[in-house]
Order: C-alpha cells, then sequence, then structure tokens
C-alpha cells in the first residue's frame, strides 16, 4: 500500500494520497488547497489516480478540487447531500471564509454503503451527517483505514455549529457506524493527527459517557 498524508492550506487541511502498488491505482482524498504540492506528492508515487473522495463539501476540502482533477483526469466523489453544499457558498462556507466565494462540480454522488474499487482495494461509503449532512467516511478494510473527514478526531468530533450542523445527528452516527469497526482501524482525520478506533471509544469525551459528567 502507498499512502501520504499532505497537510494544506490555511486551516490546515490532511489530504491524502493512498494507492494500490500491485495496479499503480490510487485516490486523493480531500484536495483542500495548494494544488501544485499534492500533485508533485502524486507525480513523485507515480501513481494513477481514478478518483478524488471528499469527506465533504466545506470550502477547505475542495479549494484544490479543479487543479488536482485536471492533472489526473480522476473522477470526484461526494455524498448525494454535497450536491447543495458544492453548489451553494453560503453552505460550503467560501462565501464566509475564503477570499471569494465560489462553487464545485462531482462526477459521483454516493449513499451510505456504496464501494468504490480501486485497484485490489476497495473503500466502504460511511454516512456520519451532522458536521455537516453530506459528511462521509471511507473506509478501506483490507488495510484497516478509515478516513474521517471532520466528523471524527483524535479526542474529538467535528463541528457543528455551522449551517445544517447536528450535535445528536453526528453523534449518533460515529456510535453507530464508527465505534463498532475493529479497535485496531486508524482513523485520518480532516485535521490533526490520526488516532485509532479504539482510542475513541476509550478516551474520546464526546463519545464516553464518563466526559460527560460533572
Amino acid at each position: 500500500m502507498i499512502f501520504k498524508v499532505i497537510t494544506v492550506g490555511m486551516m490546515g487541511v490532511n489530504c491524502y494520497i493512498m494507492g494500490d502498488q500491485t495496479t499503480g491505482k490510487g485516490v486523493v482524498v480531500d484536495p483542500g488547497a495548494e494544488g501544485s504540492k499534492i500533485i508533485e506528492a502524486i507525480k513523485k508515487e507515480n501513481l494513477d489516480i481514478e478518483y478524488i473522495f471528499l469527506t465533504h463539501g466545506h470550502f477547505d476540502h475542495i479549494g484544490a478540487l479543479d487543479k488536482v482533477r485536471e492533472f489526473t483526469g480522476a473522477e470526484v466523489v461526494i455524498h448525494e447531500e454535497g450536491r447543495e453544499y458544492l453548489n451553494d457558498p453560503s453552505l460550503n462556507l467560501s462565501g464566509a471564509f475564503a477570499h471569494r466565494g465560489f462553487t464545485k462540480t462531482a462526477d459521483q454522488f454516493v449513499s451510505d454503503g456504496a464501494l468504490i474499487k480501486v485497484g485490489n482495494l476497495t473503500f466502504k461509503v460511511i454516512h456520519t451527517p451532522g458536521h455537516t449532512m453530506d459528511g462521509v467516511n471511507y473506509y478501506e478494510e483490507n488495510h484497516k483505514v478509515l478516513f474521517s473527514g471532520d466528523n471524527l478526531f483524535q479526542n474529538s468530533i467535528g463541528r457543528t455549529d455551522f449551517p445544517k450542523g447536528d450535535f445528536h445527528l453526528l453523534v449518533t452516527g460515529i456510535k453507530k457506524k464508527l465505534l463498532i469497526l475493529p479497535e485496531d482501524v486508524a482513523v485520518y482525520p480532516g485535521h490533526g493527527a490520526s488516532t485509532t478506533i479504539g482510542s475513541e471509544k476509550r478516551e474520546n469525551p464526546y463519545l464516553n459517557e464518563d466526559g460527560w459528567d460533572v
């Protein structure tokens, strides 16, 4: 397996590149900014990028989408609820936080449980809305890798005070769909350090009843 993390942009987004060494096929997850930096990493690994996975439609995760798509020719994948975010600068937050509002497009709009094959890798789409309504995770079971976007972080969860955010929906989705995964699954979030499912089950105060003791 080929695996790279590139931290990009003013928000410090983790952009991931994952590839299958046998076939040379790969994916890019959340090309948030600094497209040239991401492209250089792709060139270095000599990967044929088939898909660009978006964990959600916020501006800091999609800023370099067009540049990376143009270079790779890859298909852009987002949850079906993501169409609205990509088309609306007030929802994707580019109107408020970027120097100008922008819109983007995708090629595939997927639903919960969808499977996407990339060489010998198979990614499962796990929908956990709450940070955004289109928030998904991409899980590669054989390598026990989970790209969690802004849903699950090390000892934290995504913000829910943005438009259409829902704290209880996010917590419920994480508990029911992510914490049931094997404890040794590596979690690679949209910002910050990686973690594991087991660590978050035990230590994440938002997901552990002890964290609500007062």
